[in-house]
């Protein structure tokens, strides 16, 4: 179902957004003031009321050092992993 697929990418992103934030320890005025948009705007992202454009994407995951797309896609999963860093793969986990 198309509409499942792209609430569950809203949802990814959302989850993703607002996790990269905070492990970078801003707040919501620095990051839109960075890419060049509302806090309100940035909020609805991080809330999954509404989505960024590709450009803003672009701009989010050049900020947070991820891939556009681990940015969009990745889930944290059973293990709850953050999304990781560009050229870092997590091929396993360590206890």
């Amino acid at each position: 179902n198309a509409i499942k697929a792209n609430k569950g990418g809203k949802i990814m992103i959302s989850e993703n957004l607002y996790s990269l934030r905070k492990i970078y320890e801003m707040t919501q005025e620095e990051v839109a003031e960075k890419i060049g948009v509302s806090r309100q705007a940035l909020a609805k992202w991080e809330n999954g009321d509404t989505l960024p454009d590709i450009e803003k994407c672009t701009l989010l995951a050049e900020l947070y050092n991820v891939t556009l797309d681990e940015l969009v896609t990745h889930s944290k999963g059973e293990y709850n992993l953050n999304v990781p860093p560009k050229g870092k793969h997590i091929f396993g986990i360590l206890f």
